[in-house]
C-alpha cells in the first residue's frame, strides 16, 4: 500500500526506523506537533479503518507486532491535523530475512543504506539486493549503500539471503527545491503578477481608444455626408432659380418683341410652363415677380 507524502504541521516517527518487522517486535509510533490530543489511525490490509491505538501513552502508540499489524499508519490531532502516512510490514515467516529500509522518504542527494537482517542475526554478508525485481548487487557486502540518492533510485527493494527472500518495500525519494530557487520564487511570482495586471490594463486602454476612434470616425463621416448633401441641395436650388429666372425673361422678351396676343390654342401651353416653373421654385420673391410680370399682364391680353 502506497500513500503520498503530505506536508503538515504534524509528523509520525517510527522506532525502530524501518518498514519491515518480525512478529512480536516492540514498535513505537510517536506523534509530534504543537497539539495536546493525539490518536494513531491505521488502515489494514483487509480494508478496515481503526481509529485508536490499543496502547496509547501520551502521544506514543506501542505495538507488539503481529501479522494483523501490517498496515498504513498516521497521526491525527484533536483539531483534525494529520501527518504523513507510513507503511509497516510484519514478516510472518520467523526464519526468513527482512529488508531494513527507511520508513520516510529519502531526500534527493542524501545518502542511504539498505541491509538484510534475520531475527537471530542482525548483520549478514553475501546478500543479494534487488531494485524493481532487477538484481543490482550480489557480492560479499551485506549492505546496499547509495551515496547520493536520485529520483531514479525510487522503487521497490528486497533482499535475498541463503536462497530466502524478504518482502519488498517501497523507498520513496523526495525532491526538494534549492535555496536559491525557493528564495527567488516569490520574486518571480510578484513579477508575473505585475506583468499580468499591466497587460490587462494596456488591453483595456487599447480597447477604449479603438472604440473612441471609431465613434469619432463615424461622426466625421456623418458630418461630411450631411455637409455634402446640404451643399448639393443648395447648388440644385440655385440652378433651379437661375433657370426659372431665365425662362421668365425669355417669355417676357417674346411678349414685348412680338406684340401680339396669344391665341387661345397657345394659352394652355403657356400657363402650363408657368405653373411647372412655379412648382420648381421655393423663392417667394420669384413667385411674386411671376405674378406681377407675367400673369397679371397676360390677363389684359
Amino acid at each position: 500500500m502506497l500513500f503520498p507524502d503530505v506536508h503538515s504541521a504534524t509528523s509520525l516517527t517510527v522506532s525502530p526506523d524501518r518498514v519491515q518487522h518480525f512478529t512480536s517486535d516492540s514498535v513505537s509510533l510517536t506523534c509530534e506537533g504543537n497539539f495536546t490530543e493525539w490518536r494513531v489511525r491505521k488502515f489494514s490490509e483487509d480494508g478496515r479503518l481503526y481509529s485508536d491505538c490499543r496502547r496509547m501513552t501520551g502521544s506514543t502508540c506501542n505495538i507488539n507486532t503481529s501479522k494483523s499489524d501490517t498496515a498504513v499508519y498516521w497521526c491525527e490531532s484533536g483539531s483534525g491535523e494529520f501527518s504523513s502516512a507510513v507503511n509497516i510490514t510484519v514478516q510472518n515467516d520467523g526464519n526468513g530475512p527482512i529488508l531494513v529500509s527507511p520508513v520516510h522518504p529519502v531526500t534527493e542527494g542524501a545518502s542511504v543504506s539498505l541491509s538484510c537482517s534475520l531475527r537471530t542475526q542482525k548483520i549478514l554478508s553475501n546478500v543479494f539486493f534487488y531494485h524493481n525485481d532487477k538484481l543490482i548487487q550480489n557480492d560479499t557486502r551485506g549492505e546496499l549503500k547509495i551515496s547520493a540518492v536520485s529520483k531514479s533510485d525510487e522503487g521497490f527493494y528486497k533482499c535475498q539471503y541463503s536462497g530466502r527472500e524478504s518482502a519488498q518495500s517501497w523507498m520513496s525519494v523526495k525532491v526538494t527545491v534549492s535555496g536559491a530557487d525557493s528564495s527567488s520564487s516569490p520574486v518571480w511570482l510578484i513579477v508575473g503578477l505585475v506583468c499580468g495586471v499591466s497587460l490587462i490594463i494596456i488591453l483595456l486602454l487599447l480597447l477604449y481608444h479603438c472604440r473612441r476612434t471609431n465613434g469619432e470616425t463615424f461622426s466625421f463621416i456623418y458630418y461630411k455626408h450631411s455637409h455634402t448633401q446640404m451643399h448639393h441641395e443648395v447648388h440644385i436650388k440655385a440652378i433651379k432659380q437661375v433657370t426659372f429666372y431665365i425662362l421668365i425673361k425669355v417669355l417676357l422678351m417674346s411678349r414685348r418683341s412680338v406684340r401680339m396676343k396669344i391665341s387661345s390654342k397657345c394659352t394652355p401651353l403657356f400657363f402650363m410652363v408657368i405653373v411647372v416653373s412655379m412648382r420648381q421654385s421655393e423663392d417667394g420673391k420669384t413667385l411674386k415677380m411671376v405674378q406681377q410680370k407675367v400673369i397679371t399682364p397676360m390677363s389684359h391680353l
